[in-house]
């Protein structure tokens, strides 16, 4: 598939409501009129970041997957983004990636926020994971793992980094450098689908939502501090010619993870 189109969701999010928030965004997404192939949540998109997951945490089998399945079925797209799962006696920040089908890929993030004590809280994830979905290769990361570069490393030739977040306004200048620095590095398309709003903690998020191709240059991006739906779309061919005229990839260094 030569094309593939996203709905990126930026929003506010009710603090520790999943019910509320599946509410509010199930009348976001059935405002979506463009057909799309993939919509993109914010991290913890029925709660808020978190460090106490005790009443708000759910199992794979519990209410938002199956909103999400249910969702996309009706939308006949993928629905992605992150929520906080309990399993086996320990909490995970778990990225979602439901296709229309129901099929769900997941990863539970890798790099944990330990400025928030998130390390304390959460179990980190341990397995990098590629999602093939329309002929796409999708790696999906979860906000604090955009800080780390060896860990994106695009060594899977996959051709979308997909971020979802609950990124700080303090620290957007870095988000938005470190985005476009993702990109560039893997010769992919690096997406960011950020929160907007103040949390139970006084946090505030300012969104900047956006795509980068794979020169960096940004081709879609989200006025700071709306809530609003932006749609992009992403084509093969640019990544293929890129890559072809560049061939920077093929002169990447080689890592081993101990």
């Amino acid at each position: 598939m030569e094309n593939l189109t996203i709905a990126l969701i930026q929003s506010d999010l009710i603090w520790h409501n999943p019910e509320q928030n599946r509410i509010n965004f199930t009348k976001k997404i059935h405002r979506i009129n463009n057909y799309v192939d993939v919509i993109i949540l914010p991290e913890m998109f029925t709660t808020g970041f978190s460090m106490n997951p005790q009443h708000i945490s759910e199992t794979m089998q519990g209410k938002t997957l199956k909103w999400m399945q249910r969702t996309a079925s009706e939308k006949n797209a993928a629905i992605a983004g992150s929520i906080i799962i309990f399993e086996n006696d320990n909490y995970y920040n778990r990225f979602l990636f439901v296709h229309p089908s129901g099929e769900i890929d997941y990863y539970d993030k890798r790099h944990l926020f330990t400025l928030a004590g998130e390390d304390k809280i959460y179990t980190a994830g341990v397995e990098k994971v590629i999602n093939e979905y329309k002929g796409w290769k999708i790696c999906p990361q979860v906000c604090y793992d955009l800080r780390f570069p060896v860990w994106a490393r695009n060594v899977e030739n996959y051709d979308v980094l997909l971020y979802v977040a609950n990124w700080p306004k303090v620290r957007i200048k870095a988000w938005n450098a470190l985005l476009q620095a993702r990109a560039i590095e893997n010769m992919c398309y690096t997406v960011g689908v950020n929160r907007v709003g103040i949390d139970e903690n006084e946090f505030e998020y300012d969104g900047h939502s956006a795509v980068y191709n794979c020169l960096g240059e940004i081709i879609t991006s989200v006025n700071e501090s709306e809530e609003v739906t932006v749609i992009s779309t992403l084509n093969k061919n640019h990544i293929h010619e890129i890559r072809n005229k560049l061939n920077f990839l093929n002169d990447k260094d080689s890592f081993k993870f101990l």
